[in-house]
């Protein structure tokens, strides 16, 4: 397995963030990290960069126990957080340089180049990364991460800020890592977008693993649910006794996106009932 974790626990003083969670995931395999706000995703991602340290648990990431092979983790794994820091003093070609410098990469400067122009950034090669909007740092940062070939990838939120041709463009490289053997982690709120790409769903809610399995295996338990983000609501609702609409006060919902990764067009937003497509902040 790339990926066992055993029973990982996180508190934070006397708030439990992360309660007891046990998964596996294989090589190859691309894995949809999904959940309200707050239902500890992004501490677990955390939790197994070696980021953060676990209160209790086994995490083995890449053939690396997390808490004491540090070094050979860092050469394995690659995590985009969101908002990802960046050197404000380097251009985007400086930022590639460094890491293909720091690991090593053979004929790093044509891959970086291959990967700029694949994520549209090659005519921003000499733009200082304080200049960049968010898409494009987001995406930077993506290539940076890419630049090595880790066998595992953590990304946290990446589709933020991303237009249609950038989340295009990130769908089908996670599609491609994973067909080479890399194993993905993906994060996201907009669940119809990754829907064709994830192999797996990791539920989340309050800490808590709600369910772990192969997507299709998701919607059989919801034979009622005809999309993603209706199976996750039933899965998450179910435990907390809350009502459908409950929970999507806490998801953005966005369904009929394209299904086949061509450009994505939106044909229907749903937003928490108290607010107005005015009201709301997007």
């Amino acid at each position: 397995m790339m990926i066992q974790i055993d029973q990982l626990t996180k508190l934070y003083d006397d708030h439990l963030a992360v309660d007891q969670l046990s998964f596996e995931l294989s090589a190859g395999k691309i894995c949809g990290l999904i959940g309200p706000n707050g239902a500890g995703k992004t501490t677990t991602m955390r939790c197994m960069a070696g980021l953060i340290p676990a209160t209790r648990g086994e995490l083995t990431v890449a053939g690396c126990h997390v808490s004491g092979d540090s070094l050979q983790l860092k050469q394995r794994l690659a995590y985009v957080p969101d908002d990802p820091p960046l050197f404000d003093d380097l251009t985007v070609g400086q930022h590639l340089e460094f890491i293909g410098r720091l690991y090593n990469v053979d004929d790093h400067r044509t891959k970086a180049n291959g990967l700029l122009s694949q994520f549209d950034l090659l005519s921003k090669i000499n733009a200082g990364a304080t200049t960049l909007s968010r898409g494009m740092r987001q995406k930077l940062a993506i290539c940076c991460a890419y630049l090595f070939d880790p066998q595992v990838l953590l990304l946290d939120e990446p589709l933020t800020g991303l237009d249609p041709p950038g989340i295009r463009s990130l769908l089908l490289s996670v599609r491609k890592r994973a067909d080479a053997g890399a194993t993905v982690v993906i994060s996201s709120h907009l669940l119809a977008m990754i829907d064709d790409v994830v192999t797996h769903l990791l539920v989340m809610q309050r800490g808590r693993l709600q369910y772990f399995g192969a997507a299709a295996d998701l919607r059989s338990q919801f034979p009622h649910a005809k999309t993603l983000e209706e199976a996750y609501f039933a899965a998450t609702s179910n435990e907390s006794g809350l009502p459908e609409s409950a929970a999507l006060d806490q998801v953005l919902e966005i369904k009929n996106m394209a299904s086949d990764l061509t450009e994505p067009t939106l044909d229907h937003l749903a937003l928490p009932r108290s607010e107005s497509l005015g009201e709301a902040s997007l």
